[in-house]
């Protein structure tokens, strides 16, 4: 891990020092910056593998900053964010943010979900031959990470096609929230639910509320009308 490297964006001096040192203790390279052009010059100049990054920042915000670099470069990026309010994670999440925590949150569990977003972002990187997933209008290239509908291409985050691909892989059956949080997001317990549920408001904004079906108290499916996926080699 240690040729990983992460910026951290926090204007926050306690809380950028505190998420830095448990981030070098785990073996990350972490480069720290304090406002939004800084953070936006300094992903163009270090092309961090992740960016944690907080929402509320001087210059401009952390979601022009996730728009911005997302713009230039993919990059997994976990927001920050002082309020749990789902109109901001669902924004976060459509300027390109793969993952949020709220604040106050543990310096362990931000640890955690940089360690899981870079082992899910290596076991795709080894998927080279992946097949393309064709459900009705739905086209998912797995080898270029890129999803249209109805012929027109539609810009997921990592994680949104992480989910999607987990879900069109398995037409029709019903994933607990639970399972998906562990075979997706690689977390070992459901504390997260709400952001499988996040997640799938993006999706269904960005391809389509009939994608994705909800059974209540359960989970959700990809139910698009047609029987089974059709694999391309």
């Amino acid at each position: 891990m240690s040729s990983r490297r992460v910026l951290v964006v926090e204007d926050e001096r306690t809380i950028a020092e505190a998420v830095a040192a448990r981030l070098r203790v785990e073996g990350f390279t972490v480069d720290v910056v304090g406002d939004g052009p800084a953070a936006v010059a300094a992903a163009r100049r270090i092309r961090p593998d992740v960016v944690v990054l907080d929402v509320m920042l001087p210059g401009f915000d952390g979601l022009e900053v996730c728009r911005r670099i997302q713009a230039e470069r993919p990059v997994p990026v976990i927001m920050l964010t002082a309020r749990d309010d789902e109109t901001d994670l669902l924004v976060g999440l459509a300027v390109g943010a793969d993952d949020y925590l709220t604040k106050p949150f543990s310096l362990r569990e931000l640890a955690a979900r940089v360690h899981a977003l870079l082992r899910r972002m290596d076991k795709l990187a080894q998927a080279g031959d992946a097949p393309t997933i064709v459900t009705g209008d739905l086209e998912i290239n797995r080898r270029e990470r890129r999803v249209r509908r109805a012929g027109t291409e539609v810009h997921l985050t990592p994680t949104e096609f992480d989910l999607l691909v987990h879900l069109a892989a398995r037409p029709r059956a019903v994933l607990p929230r639970e399972r998906l949080l562990a075979e997706v997001w690689g977390w070992a317990d459901a504390s997260g639910t709400r952001t499988v549920d996040s997640h799938v408001k993006s999706l269904r904004r960005k391809l389509g509320a009939d994608v994705i079906r909800t059974v209540h108290g359960v989970g959700y499916s990809l139910d698009l009308p047609v029987p089974a996926p059709e694999v391309l080699s």
